[in-house]
């Protein structure tokens, strides 16, 4: 026989007898991912003794991997796999590490397998839920605007009037927290999990992290059913547990690792051990759902302060609809003219108080954990003084850049500006002592 995409074979290769699935067919050689987890690249006429594998098992026909009922053609439209009588789970493929694999010619990682391939590659997620896949865009996460997550959005909202129990979005892992806190700002009473799923390894690699990733998902949606939106990766480098971490407390803090995720001034949601959730319950929203979309043509920019900082680098910004501030520390920033070698510092506190006449300007900590404190240091108070919003929040920079322009997308600026610095959707962390700051 000659094997196709998705076939599940067993095979005997240089003296060895082997197990695997055809994950595609590229440059002329077969993609196998083989049983242990390893993938290989063979042209098809070294395989020998080819056999498809339809073993029994428990009685029942060991189905081809890639399918849940009955073989399905290679070049279908649309790939499902469907058992009506399980929670349906929709996935929404939008690209990045999580749909790439391997330019076997090349070694490089590219971003193209289809909605239909990620479902194949997984068979496992259909004993757990009615899987259904939907592709939204193959791309790079760097590559997302701001009507990305307006799409995605909208996605979501079609999978809940479809009757989904739950919905995960397939994402980059670079830019995954920014779309996460987007979502958790449009969708105002989301009645189900929305869990958004990065991979750090290509899913066709033995080391992908992809699978365990999906799987965790999906047993967090079926089991736990808590309405909101989640970011689910590993919590070490092993595949034994991930962290579901609620949308606006999620952040990538390593380039490369597969635990490059932490819960930043929040615990973790949950964990998914072991195939089982701990879980903590989240009541169902009493009101309805709404989506309130993001502006495509805002400008909202982030400027990083730092030592030798010049005015124009933040006057560069005037003309923009906001502007967020990565301050150090509490939310410092170089305005003090401490000596002649300063003449800069008060041009720049200047130039801060200028754009926050015209737009709102606000504030959050390059340290990344803790709380904005601008109370503490004089020239904290004098940006205040000035105008620069953030007092007392704890959000992550990315959250405050999405919050701010989600803002200005649906409300006056004038309105805007009172709300960024309310918690709306638990963005905001609950204050642990009276004065409203952590020691």
């Amino acid at each position: 026989m000659k094997p196709a995409t998705g076939d599940r074979i067993s095979f005997a290769l240089k003296g060895q007898q082997l197990t695997g699935t055809v994950v595609n067919e590229e440059r002329g050689k077969l993609v196998l991912k083989l049983d242990t987890g390893y993938n290989i690249a063979v042209a098809p006429s070294e395989l020998k003794d080819v056999k498809e594998e339809n073993e029994k098992k428990d009685g029942k026909k060991n189905e081809k991997r890639g399918e849940h009922a009955t073989k399905e053609k290679a070049n279908e439209e649309r790939k499902e796999i469907r058992d009506d009588k399980l929670p349906g789970i929709t996935i929404l493929h939008t690209g990045g590490t999580i749909a790439s694999k391997v330019d076997y010619a090349t070694g490089a990682v590219v971003a193209k397998f289809t909605a239909e391939e990620i479902v194949g590659l997984f068979p496992e997620l259909g004993a757990i839920a009615d899987i259904s896949s939907t592709l939204i865009r193959n791309m790079q996460s760097d590559d997302m605007r701001f009507s990305h997550y307006n799409l995605i959005g909208e996605a979501v909202v079609k999978a809940i009037g479809d009757g989904a129990a739950g919905v995960i979005v397939t994402h980059g892992t670079d830019t995954l927290h920014y779309t996460a806190a987007a979502l958790g700002f449009m969708l105002e009473n989301v009645p189900i999990p929305v869990v958004l799923v990065g991979s750090q390894r290509s899913s066709d690699r033995g080391s992908s992290d992809a699978a365990s990733n999906l799987i965790a998902a999906c047993r967090f949606i079926v089991q736990s059913g808590a309405p909101g939106v989640y970011v689910c990766m590993h919590e070490s480098s092993g595949d034994g547990s991930s962290m579901i971490i609620d949308g606006f407390h999620a952040r990538k803090m390593h380039s490369s690792r597969r635990d490059a995720f932490r819960s930043v001034n929040a615990a973790p949601f949950v964990v998914v051990q072991d195939g089982t959730v701990v879980a903590a319950n989240r009541a169902k929203p009493a009101g309805k759902l709404r989506l309130l979309p993001f502006n495509p043509k805002l400008k909202v920019g982030m400027v990083y302060l730092h030592p030798h900082l010049y005015a124009k680098d933040v006057e560069s910004f005037d003309g923009y609809d906001g502007l967020v501030l990565l301050g150090t520390g509490l939310g410092h920033a170089p305005i003090t003219r401490v000596d002649e070698f300063c003449d800069e510092h008060p041009k720049i506190l200047k130039a801060v108080e200028a754009l926050a006449k015209r737009m709102p300007v606000v504030m959050a900590t390059q340290a990344i954990y803790g709380r904005v404190n601008m109370d503490v240091y004089s020239p904290g108070r004098a940006l205040q003084e000035a105008g620069v919003l953030g007092q007392g929040c704890d959000m992550t920079p990315e959250t405050a850049f999405i919050k701010l322009a989600w803002l200005l997308s649906n409300y006056p600026v004038a309105e805007a500006r009172k709300l960024y610095g309310t918690s709306l959707r638990g963005e905001i962390s609950a204050r642990s002592d009276e004065r409203g700051f952590e020691e």
